[in-house]
């Protein structure tokens, strides 16, 4: 716990030192790493100072939200013991789950070098996003477990208490919200803002679905600890895609080189949606 403590403020302190060198027109490339790291830290304080902001029409998928958490967590040990015990299919589903996870993970570099490859800036900026994303959702699951303190299904008496002995012994648990889920939501929801089809959309929220039932079948997790992940997680990919991409705004500028020097470009997306 410590080592992961000390890795988050020795991040937040290189970025606070970053942020002042930064331009708004920077981007985070392979041969520009401070870029990334600025994105990165001014994405965790937009997404937890996000609450301070939530208007009126925010009700309407916040409201749904704490109620449908609220039902999980008061059938969570019932549907959990309907569920049963299986190891078999349990190790089944947590190695889809994980290597599914890995895969996403993975997939931003892989993205990022097929980019270079092809000359195809378009899938660079897509897997920089998606990379970005992903961090984000790690970031700031990590905090959010331990200040949560939840026991997992097989945790205790196996209904999932929070804070079950109070500071004695924590953490005793970090089963919300799933890690996973957060991951894959959030890769998924900037994938399928960037490339904007029905097949792309049904392929990566499909998957990132597959993966939150099946951290619930594994018995990693009770449902809700998937539903607070999930949309925490789709949360978090939607603000990198509206604040990152350029499929996103209608105007965006970049730093480009020309014969008479660096200069800057002023792209129009009329297309967007």
């Amino acid at each position: 716990m410590s080592l992961r403590l000390t890795a988050f403020l020795l991040f937040f302190s290189c970025a606070g030192r970053l942020l002042a060198q930064a331009t708004p027109t920077d981007d985070c490339t392979l041969h520009s790493i401070k870029p990334c790291i600025v994105h990165v830290a001014q994405d965790e304080a937009g997404i937890v100072t996000s609450p301070l902001r939530i208007s009126a029409k925010d009700l309407l998928w916040v409201a749904p939200f704490g109620v449908a958490t609220g039902f999980a967590i008061d059938y969570d040990a019932h549907l959990m013991r309907d569920l049963g015990s299986n190891p078999s299919r349990e190790d089944k589903f947590k190695r889809f789950s994980d290597y599914t996870t890995y895969g996403a993970s993975a997939a931003p570099v892989v993205g990022y070098l097929l980019g270079m490859a092809r000359h195809d800036d378009y899938l660079e900026e897509s897997a920089v996003l998606a990379g970005e994303a992903t961090l984000d959702a790690i970031i700031l699951n990590q905090p959010l477990k331990y200040a949560i303190d939840r026991q997992r299904p097989y945790q205790g008496d196996g209904t999932g208490r929070f804070w079950p002995h109070g500071l004695k012994t924590w953490p005793d648990g970090q089963s919300m919200p799933s890690n996973h889920c957060m991951i894959m939501w959030s890769f998924a929801r900037v994938i399928a803002g960037q490339y904007d089809a029905p097949g792309t959309k049904i392929a990566v929220y499909g998957l990132a679905t597959a993966v939150s039932v099946s951290r619930v079948l594994a018995r990693q997790h009770f449902p809700s600890d998937v539903i607070v992940g999930s949309t925490f997680g789709y949360f978090i990919g939607g603000y990198v895609f509206r604040h990152r991409s350029r499929q996103a705004s209608l105007f965006a500028l970049s730093e480009v080189n020309t014969v008479n020097g660096r200069g800057v470009q002023l792209d129009i997306n009329l297309g967007r949606h």
